[in-house]
């Protein structure tokens, strides 16, 4: 199996999830823009920096989870 594989089926059950995501994603991008602001305001405050990586984390995660549906499903 090849990265060229093409799997429609895990795509389409993994794109309800992966439009929940997305809207976590938001939420995940709005924290993100707080946390940099914040963090260059505050150097000393590391969490921010932290908050921030998690944020990147959940904006990240829409394509972690249709990727994963995708390879659940055999050809």
């Amino acid at each position: 199996m090849g990265d060229g594989d093409c799997r429609p089926l895990g795509f389409l059950i993994g794109l309800p999830f992966a439009l929940i995501a997305l809207v976590i994603s938001l939420i995940g991008a709005v924290i993100w823009i707080i946390g940099s602001v914040v963090s260059c305001l505050c150097p000393c405050c590391c969490c921010f920096a932290g908050l921030a990586n998690l944020a990147v984390d959940l904006i990240k995660l829409p394509i972690k989870i249709l990727r994963w549906f995708i390879y659940q499903i055999p050809c």
